[in-house]
């Protein structure tokens, strides 16, 4: 699967620069403006990492009344709901392969993803599943060196191993129910499963940023979460049926409207304008924010338990993480291989 990958990425690489070079565009990423309202803009990528880290927790509040599939439906419904009048407004200019470029980054980063991501949540805690989603910076880092010839020094080696230790601390952890035993308790195939979609998220990211280079990061994003969304339309009713609706409390409808419009849609414009305004190798390291509100709203709020290795495994991915995000060789790229792209959990 990894040489398949490999060889679609190198593929749609090689295709989009021939027909950028046909059209005269240049194959780069253009530079970053200069910042304008750097504290707002530091305030904006901080309260989107924030809304980032309570995608898992209100994810989580809408499972107890249905299935993952249904769930990430109403998601991304509500999400496009405010995304609508941008459809309108930003009208795209892709070529034919570029829309075909764009299908494969759709169903990869909407259908794909989010149906293993919430699926392994169903199978898991809110507490583990976010500290789970810390270890992406490495995951990019790692695609970084493997697709896209990026080198990784010493210290980025390091924090890999620290990272891979880190999540094997906590899915081999402890699995006790949350107090009340209402929301379940965490699993290894859950834990695992939310690994799996962060590697399928790698190469969302990755073919985006192909399309990046000759398309503006909103019209990217849009377009590429309505086609996404339109793919997993189908896809759910087709395989599970009809949605519920009447047996749906309000509560339940409140979580999945917040997750739909405050992190996923609120959260992507956040980002994106943030990072007109900081430069991408400073803000990167507010992703950490992300992994750090999901499992304290899981502990706190939802009233789970992490168990001593467990801690020590989120310690070191969050380590891990930031040493990775931080250091002036590598933050640039990898923050600007991050959620300036794409929207994530």
């Amino acid at each position: 699967m990894v040489l398949l990958f490999r060889f679609l990425f190198r593929l749609s690489d090689l295709r989009l620069s021939c027909s950028l070079f046909s059209a005269g565009f240049p194959a780069k990423i253009e530079p970053m403006q200069i910042p304008r309202h750097r504290g707002w803009g530091f305030a904006a990528c901080a309260l989107a990492s924030c809304f980032w880290g309570g995608g898992f927790f209100f994810g989580k509040i809408a499972l107890a009344e249905m299935s993952s599939a249904f769930m990430v439906l109403y998601r991304f419904l509500f999400a496009m709901v405010p995304l609508l009048p941008l459809l309108v407004l930003h009208r795209p200019r892709f070529s034919r392969r570029e829309w075909s470029l764009l299908a494969v980054t759709s169903l990869l980063g909407v259908p794909l993803q989010f149906l293993v991501q919430f699926h392994g949540l169903s199978l898991t805690t809110v507490s583990h599943a976010s500290l789970m989603i810390g270890t992406m910076p490495v995951v990019l880092a790692v695609g970084a060196t493997i697709f896209a010839q990026e080198r990784l020094d010493t210290i980025g080696w390091v924090a890999m191993g620290t990272s891979t230790a880190g999540a094997a601390l906590i899915a081999l952890s402890g699995r006790g129910r949350a107090r009340g035993g209402g929301l379940g308790g965490s699993s290894l195939r859950g834990d695992l499963l939310v690994v799996l979609s962060c590697l399928i998220a790698l190469f969302w990211i990755l073919f985006n940023k192909r399309l990046m280079r000759r398309h503006g990061h909103v019209v990217v994003t849009i377009y590429g979460l309505a086609c996404g969304t339109a793919m997993l339309v189908p896809w759910v009713l087709l395989r599970h049926g009809l949605p519920p609706v009447a047996a749906v409390s309000w509560r339940a409808w409140g979580a999945l409207a917040a997750s739909g419009v405050l992190c996923t849609a609120t959260t992507t414009l956040l980002w994106n304008w943030g990072m007109t305004q900081v430069p991408a190798s400073q803000a990167g390291v507010l992703l950490n924010i992300e992994p750090l509100i999901g499992s304290l709203l899981g502990v706190l709020v939802l009233g789970e338990r992490l168990g001593p290795t467990a801690w020590v495994g989120g310690g070191m991915i969050l380590v891990a993480a930031v040493t990775l995000t931080t250091r002036p060789q590598a933050a640039h790229k990898t923050a600007m291989t991050t959620r300036r792209y794409v929207e994530p959990v």
